[in-house]
């Protein structure tokens, strides 16, 4: 459908290490099982193996969240996030996670790492005996792309609502067949008031957990929280908040191409694709929407927009323009650190995408008033040279 003009990375296959960990991989028992309930145990008879590694894990998981609780619980529960947290919200394959990575160059900010997202329930007693076994375990890239992985990097905190038993989108990953479950979480317009206060409260929980022994304000990040604005402002009213865009045709065909490598990987059915792209425009129309109608929660001072493709061109002048729009410190204090980073990475490069004739007009049709308004053009570009 789409073709990788700058890589040409074949999508990775189950064929994946069975104990690989998965972004379920985390979950307890009572959590889990009601999972593989719902969707009828419809395991592909090849995966019943990877179905087996994940429900003797979140045995091992729930024992070690009753050890966590009966440890750190009272202490858990004390702890007071004092500083308001910076909450990067962007639709997938935005740019988030490189925005992520240079704000948390910063030694003022903290943020959740890869095994806290993954291991929500009981990281604090576990990280010294699994860590470090388990870094074999990760690959060194992302599956869809080519940013780096390793259990100590920044994560987004929606693996870690998924793996705490909280309602999340991400629960379709391991069923790619059937419908993809909880969307109204996506914009949490149709979520009863029960319903939102849980996941607000199991929110506010991890993130007691991540600040206890990182006791600075936290750099979040997670796609599905785009539309969620209003819900975070709740629990954070002084909260600042990073919206990053990019160019919507290009962002289509890698959220198409995201959810196929992700799905290669992590699902326990051999994916069919079927509707595959009808969701990504859906769920695109829909987190927009609730943008528009929940950005006015959010004090001006405290809502910045940049686009992915001057963030790329020039990262040292966009990331001082956040710091100046939201207040967030010294730049020139951190300006040191974050060449470093750049300096690592230079030599990254990403995907390029050209969409058929037919599909871009699709997008054209389903987007075009969200193209406008940031500022995109809905003509088509000439075909780019491969690289």
């Amino acid at each position: 459908m789409t073709s990788p003009s700058e890589s040409s990375r074949p999508a990775p296959t189950n064929a994946y290490h069975l104990w690989a960990p998965r972004c379920w991989h985390g979950m307890r028992t009572g959590d889990w099982l009601p999972i593989m309930a719902r969707n009828r145990f419809r395991v592909s008879p090849t995966l019943w193996g990877l179905a087996f590694t994940v429900t003797a894990a979140s045995g091992f998981n729930s024992l070690m969240a009753l050890l966590q609780r009966m440890v750190l619980g009272r202490k858990l529960d004390a702890v007071r996030i004092e500083q308001p947290p910076v909450f990067i919200v962007g639709h997938w394959r935005s740019g988030t996670t490189l925005l992520h990575e240079l704000l948390v160059c910063d030694p003022q900010f903290a943020y959740p790492d890869t095994y806290e997202c993954l291991a929500p329930n009981h990281f604090h007693v576990t990280r010294r005996i699994v860590v470090p076994w388990a870094k074999y375990l990760l690959p060194r890239q992302r599956p869809m792309d080519n940013m780096a992985v390793g259990w100590e990097r920044p994560q987004e905190d929606e693996f870690a609502l998924l793996n705490m038993g909280l309602p999340s989108p991400y629960e379709g990953l391991a069923f790619p067949n059937h419908p993809w479950p909880h969307l109204d979480f996506l914009d949490m317009e149709r979520v009863g008031e029960d319903e939102r206060r849980r996941w607000q409260q199991g929110l506010l929980e991890f993130l007691k957990s991540v600040s206890y022994r990182k006791p600075k304000a936290l750099v979040l990040k997670s796609p599905a929280h785009l539309g969620r604005i209003e819900a975070l402002v709740e629990l954070f009213p002084e909260a600042r908040f990073v919206h990053i865009v990019r160019d919507p045709y290009v962002v289509y065909a890698s959220t198409v191409r995201l959810w196929k490598s992700l799905t290669a990987v992590q699902s326990l059915q051999r994916p069919k694709h079927i509707g595959l792209e009808e969701h990504v425009l859906e769920c695109f129309e829909r987190m927009y929407r609730a943008v528009e109608k929940q950005q006015s929660a959010v004090a001006p001072q405290r809502f910045h927009e940049l686009r992915y493709e001057d963030l790329v061109a020039d990262p040292l002048e966009q990331v001082e323009q956040i710091y100046q729009r939201l207040d967030l410190g010294d730049f020139a204090a951190m300006r040191p650190h974050l060449e470093d980073y750049l300096a690592d990475v230079a030599d990254y490069k990403t995907n390029r995408y050209r969409l058929p004739d037919e599909e871009h007009a699709r997008v054209t049709e389903r987007w075009g008033w969200i193209i406008e308004k940031y500022g995109y053009s809905t003509q088509r570009e000439p075909a780019a040279a491969e690289g």
